[in-house]
């Protein structure tokens, strides 16, 4: 299985989106001390996910919502799956 994710920091108070294979070791990359985008903040927890036949279509997905650049919009995906 494959998925398209979207993390939330209520420090940074951003999403960050992003696709994987293992969801949960993403997470914990994610929350370490690294010199990314999500690095130094290590409060960021999964409120939306959709799971995928293979990775393509998970990458599919991921650009798509990043497409929106809508806040907006991403909230709407999220309250649509009761997370």
């Amino acid at each position: 299985m494959f998925y398209t994710y979207i993390l939330y920091s209520k420090t940074r108070d951003k999403y960050y989106i992003g696709s994987t294979v293992n969801l949960t070791e993403r997470l914990k990359k994610h929350n370490t001390n690294h010199s990314g985008f999500t690095g130094h903040t290590g409060d960021w927890h999964i409120v939306w996910f959709g799971i995928f036949d293979n990775l393509r279509d998970a990458r599919i997905k991921e650009n798509q919502i990043k497409k929106w650049k809508s806040r907006v919009m991403i909230e709407k995906l999220i309250a649509s799956t009761g997370l």
